[in-house]
This record gives structure tokens, sequence and C-alpha cells, in this order.
């Protein structure tokens, strides 16, 4: 008898975090082209531990998964540490909680997120953070669906971060993280034994800031760059068909308005590129069994996805998703958020508006963020109302004063 296969896990963990895999929706591709519309055939870009590409608060989550330059909070963790060095308070705490589709009544599927930073003084700041994500009780069965017992597969990511002005408009950070996947430790699939995937990574990221002058009140525009997850590959077996972290390449942009002294209007814009070599299984020169495009480091990999799509540069383009959002702040105290999301749909087909509310209340502060999908492609988080709560020790201080 046969387990659950490695495969079928990875494919399992791709649709929970929202990489679609529709090809079989399309008709049959001819020399990788659709018949119908003479356009390249679904090829979405695809890796293992996709967890760690999910969007983990609500303020960006509300933006259009926007976060690259939008102003400091304990969140940069994910987008980009080095903005952690422009950051107004010098500790702060945020924790997320994310349902994982509860429109299939799933309860027990979920991210959660907890990260904060420490400003050490006006150039220097750490940061850490941990990201944990649930799927829930899985029946393991055989080939004639047999049961072969509960498991409970869940994954983990640890990372921190050091961040530092090199002037006072630029900054630049490092990161390291380590990552634990468990999918079906202790089955036997095919007389291999399944064992956690593990695999180190290190972030790399700056973040350019610099006023402008708009109006008579406060302005900024800001740049920011990350590549996160650089690292190893993951395995579940001794296999050597290893498969790729989700390295990713990230830009983004945003411009913070200051209308007069109670109101300020953000437009922010990010682009995202996984690193990772476009499928191509169909071509295994050395016989092995494992395809081309998995058998290059990863370092060669993120080169080489810059140039390897089927369908050439345009393809190239089609890889790349976009995010904008927009931010409004009453007072700082109250904010309103809204945005929108795409991804090709050869690429995944994701597609969404966002909308979002924010409070600060002396010590706390809370974010709300609801997912609106525009395509027949269902999202994780469709209908779905997840929310983060933010810390700010240095309002016991401002108490005291």
């Amino acid at each position: 008898m046969k387990n659950l296969t490695v495969r079928l896990l990875f494919a399992f963990s791709l649709i929970l975090t929202g990489h679609t895999m529709f090809a079989q929706l399309q008709p049959k591709c001819i020399d990788g082209n659709n018949p119908i519309t003479g356009e390249r055939c679904a090829n979405a870009v695809t890796s293992a531990v996709p967890f760690l590409r999910i969007v983990p608060d609500a303020r960006g989550g509300a933006m259009g998964d926007v976060g690259i330059a939008t102003s400091a909070d304990p969140n940069g963790m994910h987008y980009n540490p080095s903005k952690l060095a422009f950051a107004d308070k010098n500790v702060s705490i945020s924790a997320t909680y994310t349902p994982w589709m509860r429109n299939l009544g799933l309860n027990e599927v979920y991210l959660a997120y907890l990260s904060g930073y420490y400003k050490i003084d006006d150039l220097q700041a750490v940061g850490a953070s941990l990201r944990y994500f649930s799927l829930g009780d899985i029946e393991f069965t055989n080939d004639q669906g047999e049961s072969l017992g509960q498991g409970r597969p869940n994954e983990f990511e640890f990372s921190g971060a050091y961040s530092r002005k090199l002037s006072e408009k630029f900054s630049a950070a490092v990161g390291a993280k380590f990552i634990y996947s468990n999918l079906a430790t202790g089955r036997i699939v095919e007389g291999n034994e399944i064992k956690p995937g593990i695999a180190g990574a290190a972030d790399f990221s700056m973040t350019y800031k610099t006023p402008v002058k708009l109006n008579d009140y406060k302005s900024d525009f800001t740049f920011g760059a990350a590549v996160s997850n650089l690292g190893s590959k993951i395995t579940y077996t001794n296999s050597i068909n290893r498969d790729y972290i989700p390295t990713n390449l990230g830009l983004g942009a945003a411009l913070k308005l200051g209308l007069d002294d109670y109101n300020t209007l953000t437009f922010s814009t990010d682009l995202n590129k996984l690193l990772v070599p476009t499928p191509r299984p169909e071509i295994d020169d050395d016989g092995d069994g494992v395809p081309d495009y998995k058998q290059l480091s990863p370092v060669r990999g993120i080169f080489k996805s810059f140039g390897d799509a089927p369908g050439g540069f345009s393809e190239e383009l089609k890889e790349f998703t976009v995010g904008i959002g927009t931010e409004y702040w009453y007072d700082d105290q109250f904010a309103v958020r809204m945005g929108y999301f795409f991804e090709h749909y050869s690429k995944g087909n994701r597609k969404y508006f966002s909308v979002g509310l924010g409070v600060k209340y002396n010590i706390f502060g809370l974010n709300f963020s609801y997912l609106v999908p525009t395509s027949n492609q269902r999202n994780p988080l469709d209908n779905t109302l997840r929310f983060s709560l933010l810390f700010d020790f240095e309002a016991f201080d401002a108490e005291e004063e």
C-alpha cells in the first residue's frame, strides 16, 4: 500500500495558499499553446513552503497586499525589514490571526504571525518574527481509500533582521530565517520515510525615503526593494528531486501626502516576482527523472528565472504580480484602506479588491481587512475578516511624562 504521496501534499499546500492549478480547465495544449486563443497555456511558477509568501497582516491585506514602501511597523519584517530603521516608535509588537478557507467550513486551518522590532538608536533597529501555518487535521489514506491514520500538518518560520541607516534618506537590512515544514512526518512513501522539510534562508532589502514639497504640509516619497527567502532547497525524503523555496523580488513605491494638520493620504504600489525557474517538466536531459529546471542551484535558478519562460519576454512580464493600495489617516487615530491585487490568468489568476479599517488608541492599535474576489478563481480568504493587533510600549513612557 502507498500513502498519500509527497507531491500530492505539495499540491494541497499550494492550493491552500492560492497558487492556482487550473490548467486542466483549459483546452489541451499543442506545443505549449492554447489551440483556441493561440496564447501560451497556463504555467504558474510554483515552489515548496508557499506559506512564506502569504501576506501576514491586516494592514497590507487591506491595501492589495502592499507593504514594501509603506510607513514602518513591525510587519515590515515580512515586506522590507530595512524600513524599520525609519520607524517613529522605538519598540512595537504586532500579532495577526488569519483564518484560512473558512468558506469551506475549515476551522482549524489558519496563519498566525507575531512580529516586533526594537530601535537601538536613531540609526539602527533589530526585528524578529514568527510565522505559524496550521493545515488542520488530515486523514491519510492509501490508493484504495483505506484510512492510514490522522495527521496534523504544520509549518513555521522564525526570522531575525538587522536594519541600519546608511544616510539620512537611505537604509539597508540583512536577515536570516529558519524554515520547518511538517507535512507527513513518519509516513512511508514508496519505501521512503517522510521527514520534516528544513531549510535556511536570508533576506536583503533597502529603503530610500525623502521629503517632497507638494504643499505646506509634510509629505514623503519612499522607494523600497527586497529579495526574500534566498536559501537552500527543501526535501521531505532523501530524494535528489528537491524543491525551491519561494525566493522573491519585491519593488515598492509610496507617496504620503500631508493634506493638513489632521489628514494624510498615502498611495502605494508593489511589484513582486518569484525568483524560481518556470516549470518545464518535459525537459530532462539527464534522464534521471528530475526535470532540468529543478537541477539548478538556488542562485543559478534566480538568474535563470529572468529568462526561462517558454513564451519569452512577454511571459516573463506575466510572472509579476501587481498590488496597488491607498491609506487615509485622520489625526493618526483612524484609518480607512483599500487596494487591488492582480495576477495574470496564466500564472495563478488571483484578482481581488480589499478593504480595511484601522484604529489607534493610546497603547493599542487594531487593523481589520476584508477580501472581495473579482475573478472566478476562489481565494482562501474569500469573504473572510482578518485582524492585527499592535502594541506600543512607548505609550507607557508618554503616560508617565
